[in-house]
């Protein structure tokens, strides 16, 4: 089990662009960090490129991508997607709400899952990315 108060940096997972680890534990809370569909060669999952340099991004594989991290993220921290218990939805476009609630909804449902706000912002970290989640869970200690 892991410990009340700790840092997980998950080395398969893509690292972080500054100073912060994945996920941290406080007591039985754990915060994940934003998290994208960057792959750990910073390549990027619902993204396509083709011959000529065209750039085609799913907003269904992103945020399927997304979710799948964070719990490989959580289950390392000792709990799992389905104990998210707050979660925060960045879009770059709001035109994609629809088709990233499509996916969100396989993983959570309303009387479970956590409480969740969804913001549009201006851009994330890199040109491909159409969406990013950061993430509260409950994990029991001990």
């Amino acid at each position: 089990m892991a410990d009340k108060d700790q840092s997980f940096i998950l080395p398969d997972r893509a690292g972080a662009l500054a100073s912060y680890p994945h996920a941290r534990r406080v007591g039985d809370l754990i915060f994940v960090s934003g998290i994208s569909s960057r792959r750990p060669d910073n390549t990027h999952e619902g993204v396509t490129i083709d011959s000529d340099g065209t750039v085609h991004k799913d907003i269904r594989e992103q945020t399927r991508a997304v979710l799948r991290n964070i719990d490989v993220i959580l289950k390392a921290a000792g709990s799992g997607i389905e104990d998210v218990v707050d979660i925060t939805v960045f879009l770059v476009d709001m035109s994609d709400y629809k088709g990233m609630n499509e996916i969100y909804n396989t993983f959570f449902k309303a009387a479970t899952g956590p409480t969740r706000t969804t913001v549009a912002v201006h851009q994330l970290p890199h040109p491909n990315l159409l969406v990013e989640m950061k993430a509260v869970a409950h994990a029991p200690v001990g």
